[in-house]
């Protein structure tokens, strides 16, 4: 039975993941319960599992009304957060595998946007055109990384690096769809780099179009990733400062 993996967009700028099997969905960091419920509906798709990266409230705040509807579902969760995400059902912790929709899931704190972050990966979904995936929620942006609200940047370095060590086929399936700013910026502190500069072009492309540049890809991030390319956590705090501080012309 293959899986499929679906990319909702809610709200500004989020992004909610659905990963399907058969009759059976996950649903990554639900920002609201409205648009995912009338999703699943749609497809009469059960909710199996409720997988949450962080505590902020726009990767949490639908998942109660989720509940509300499918009352059976787990919520996967770090258990450093108990306290802010309480409706936990299955507290994780940094390298706990665990079973979701049948497959291996691989639990990675990935600590710095806040001080209990987690990602999933999944490295070998059934179904060659989503494998392997990642879901990362704000830690790894694609063409960026979370600002560094509870965190260090020496977290953020360990934890790009080690998202870095990831197969490079690896989907990363972020929370947001922040790739062109990101890019922009990018493009303007390297302006002799072909290979971002056609990056952006691609993205920028896409988006004029009304299409998702998500899911990326650990290969791309390594390419074009400033922050992910940082030799030091250092070199990161830099970049970070600056990305907080600039402003697309």
């Amino acid at each position: 039975m293959h899986s499929s993996l679906h990319a909702l967009p809610v709200l500004q700028d989020n992004v909610i993941w659905i990963w399907v099997r058969g009759a059976e969905a996950v649903v990554i960091d639900p920002a609201v319960a409205p648009p995912v419920r009338e999703w699943l509906e749609e497809r009469q798709l059960n909710l199996a599992t409720v997988l949450q990266t962080h505590h902020h409230a726009d990767h949490i705040g639908g998942t109660p009304e989720l509940l509300q509807r499918w009352p059976q579902a787990a919520v996967i969760a770090s258990a450093d957060d108990r306290e802010r995400i309480p409706f936990q059902t299955m507290p994780v912790r940094d390298g706990d595998h665990i079973t979701v929709l049948g497959e291996e899931v691989e639990v990675l704190d990935v600590a710095a946007h806040t001080r209990a972050h987690i990602a999933f990966f999944i490295p070998n979904p059934e179904g060659a055109e989503i494998r392997p995936l990642l879901f990362c929620g704000d830690t790894l942006f694609s063409g960026g990384c979370g600002r560094l609200f509870e965190g260090s940047a020496e977290q953020m370095h360990q934890a790009l690096q080690k998202l870095a060590e990831l197969p490079e086929a690896t989907r990363v399936c972020c929370a947001h769809e922040y790739t062109e700013a990101n890019l922009l910026w990018a493009v303007e502190q390297r302006p002799n780099d072909t290979v971002l500069a056609e990056r952006y072009r691609e993205v920028r492309s896409l988006r004029s179009k009304g299409a998702l540049s998500l899911p990326s890809s650990i290969g791309v991030e390594r390419r074009t990733n400033l922050f992910m390319q940082a030799g030091s956590a250092a070199e990161l705090a830099m970049l970070r400062q600056d990305k907080d501080q600039w402003r697309p012309a």
